[in-house]
């Protein structure tokens, strides 16, 4: 049955599903309008909990804890893909949660994701799904001995993952895998990555910001800058039109990301899609009106869009364990000494080798400026 939100004033209470740092941005967006938040999943320490007026630490398939959860909030949302479908539609039962379990079963699958993309005539990468070494080693070949390969399930930040070629050991690659199941993607031409973060609200109406260059450094978000000189407005219409299809296919209430492939013919490939804000769009924070996490809140509370125009170029620079292991009281200092530096931290406890522990934003009159500046604010962490 459809889902409608109802509209949901401030003083009510919104849970969130997962305790990482995209519930932690979502708490403090609606916090900052008068929201009580209740995190589900993870414990009071959590980035999220910090945050929250509650925290339960209860695992996803805990049915008791999942419905006194419920009773206990006024709509639900998520914060990661991984969340289990059946704890939504549990959750469904007694409180409204959005987006609804097609979209997150879709986004946790790459093949049922690729495949419905494919079905509403979204491009993605040609594909093949694989259920054997010998099944990989055909794949492969069909894809002129250089492809991809990867789970189907719970792989980010470039885990879970391997580019495969006809004159590696395949079969002790499937081996090393250990998976029932996986997807071969054939090799995408790029020039570039970007992403668009979109949000739909209860009357069917979409928002969208403005397409975000994305460079990625082993597989990790390292800097997003927009808007990017090479994206050209008929990309931006062409990635707007992209993120229309799947927010409406999917019947999505609240707020989307949708990873491209610019390819040298000027064309996008879908590379795959969140159902919830994205790390990409963490500049939205700083440079709009309404962020993607305000977004996100306005959509599940039933409200109508924010503003989300950008008021200056942006640029994101990622803090991983790696960038801080040598940051000093003064290198802090030092960047927040710099003007239209923005930092925001996500109080977890340890720095360790690529785990994401913050970003910072730099607005400027350009977007190369920003990028410039934010990618010198973070050298400063080095010392």
């Amino acid at each position: 049955m459809k889902q409608s939100p109802r509209s949901l004033p401030p003083g009510s209470t919104l849970g969130m599903l997962g305790g990482g740092q995209l519930g932690r941005m979502f708490a403090i967006a609606a916090r900052q309008c008068g929201y009580r938040i209740i995190t589900f999943g993870d414990p009071s320490d959590s980035p999220a909990g910090q945050v929250s007026d509650l925290s339960i630490p209860a695992k996803f398939s805990d049915e008791d804890a999942l419905r006194k959860f419920a009773a206990q909030v006024d709509v639900v949302t998520y914060e990661q893909e991984n969340i289990p479908v059946p704890t939504v539609e549990l959750l469904l039962q007694h409180v409204p949660v959005f987006p609804g379990p097609e979209l997150l079963r879709a986004s946790q699958h790459r093949l049922l994701e690729k495949t419905s993309l494919r079905k509403i005539g979204i491009p993605t990468a040609n594909f093949a799904a694989v259920h054997s070494a010998e099944e990989l080693n055909a794949a492969v070949a069909n894809f002129g001995g250089d492809a991809i390969l990867k789970t189907v399930t719970l792989g980010y930040d470039g885990k879970g993952q391997a580019r495969v070629r006809s004159t590696d050991d395949l079969d002790a690659v499937w081996k090393k895998f250990a998976v029932e199941e996986a997807i071969v993607e054939q090799i995408v031409d790029f020039s570039f990555e970007l992403s668009i973060v979109a949000s739909r609200f209860g009357d069917g109406t979409c928002a969208f910001y403005p397409p975000v260059r994305n460079d990625h450094v082993s597989h990790i978000l390292d800097v997003s800058v927009s808007p990017a000189d090479n994206i050209s407005p008929q990309l931006t219409a062409d990635a707007i039109q992209i993120a229309r299809a799947i927010l409406e296919h999917f019947d999505v209430i609240g707020v989307l990301c949708v990873e491209l492939f610019a390819t040298t013919n000027g064309k996008l490939v879908v590379n795959e899609i969140a159902p919830r804000p994205h790390n990409s769009g963490h500049l939205t924070i700083d440079a709009c009106r309404s962020s993607q996490f305000e977004q996100q809140f306005r959509a599940v509370s039933g409200l109508a869009s924010g503003n989300v125009e950008m008021r200056s170029p942006a640029a994101m620079a990622n803090l991983l364990g790696d960038h801080l292991f040598d940051a000093t009281p003064e290198c802090w200092s030092a960047v927040f000494a710099m003007p239209n530096v923005h930092v925001h931290m996500y109080g977890k406890a340890e720095a360790r080798t690529g785990r994401k522990m913050g970003h910072l934003t730099a607005t400027a009159a350009t977007a190369k400026a920003a990028e410039d500046l934010v990618v010198a604010a973070r050298r400063k962490l080095r010392g």
